[in-house]
């Protein structure tokens, strides 16, 4: 299984920042941003990663993660989205990297306390399809909310004013091979993007979606408000290993 980090997008929620430099750049206590996805991937044991970018800050990433080795990468690649199209437009852009190996998604805004070990090797064992993880919000309002039937989805709704759950769909997702014949029949939504939660309502039409809930605790950190607690998580519990990883780094 392959890695995808997506860290595009114009992050203006958190302008006057954003002007000078990509989001997922920015300090999250005290390590860049961008470090916590990648030690997602490497903890779930992917060694083969790819970080989709964009906008004039994109080369910063080469500069500062060069070729992965400090994360334990066997491979780290860059791929360039122009403007912005939604996460599903970035994730089309991983085809020929993915090479027909299933991938684990991961938007490069978020945070977790612990990692998805048992969820990846969960997917591993499934045969095809797509797998979620989600996770108890006070706010369900703000994400993508599924409609559970016991163990069964039974469909994703994107920021309900009424959730039929308090669980909101995390920005980490599991996909097989065929994601990417399921984003070349996607429309357009109201905002003009190709939408994940379309990606994902597939896969559960289908009958081929599965999910777990996420241990620990997780937020994204694209608002100044989130930024700011995502920080304060981090210095409180910690976050994926990565002071153990980065110890040695500029040595």
């Amino acid at each position: 299984m392959k890695g995808v980090v997506l860290a595009g997008g114009l992050g203006s929620r958190l302008f006057p920042l954003t002007k000078i430099t990509n989001k997922h750049l920015l300090p999250v206590y005290d390590q860049p941003m961008i470090y916590y996805p990648i030690q997602t991937l490497v903890n779930a044991g992917i060694d083969d990663v790819m970080i989709v970018t964009g906008g004039n800050s994109a080369g910063d990433f080469l500069k500062l993660l060069e070729n992965g080795e400090d994360f334990g990468l066997k491979r780290l690649s860059y791929a360039y989205q122009r403007g912005e199209g939604g996460i599903a437009a970035a994730l089309a852009l991983v085809e020929d990297f993915a090479d027909d190996e299933p991938i684990c998604v991961v938007l490069g805004d978020n945070i977790i306390e612990n990692n998805i070990r048992q969820a990846a090797d969960d997917f591993r064992k499934q045969e095809k399809g797509a797998k979620i993880l989600l996770k108890k919000v006070h706010d369900p309002q703000r994400f993508g909310v599924p409609e559970l039937d016991g163990g069964k989805v039974l469909r994703i709704e994107e920021k309900p004013q009424n959730p039929k759950s308090d669980l909101a769909v995390i920005g980490i997702y599991f996909y097989d091979s065929t994601v990417f014949e399921v984003i070349k029949t996607l429309k357009p939504s109201g905002r003009g993007e190709l939408e994940i939660t379309d990606v994902n309502n597939h896969y559960i039409n289908e009958g081929t979606m599965s999910w777990s809930e996420l241990d620990g605790w997780w937020t994204d950190a694209g608002t100044f408000e989130s930024l700011l607690y995502a920080s304060k998580l981090v210095a409180e519990t910690g976050a994926n290993n990565l002071k153990d990883l980065t110890a040695n780094q500029g040595k």
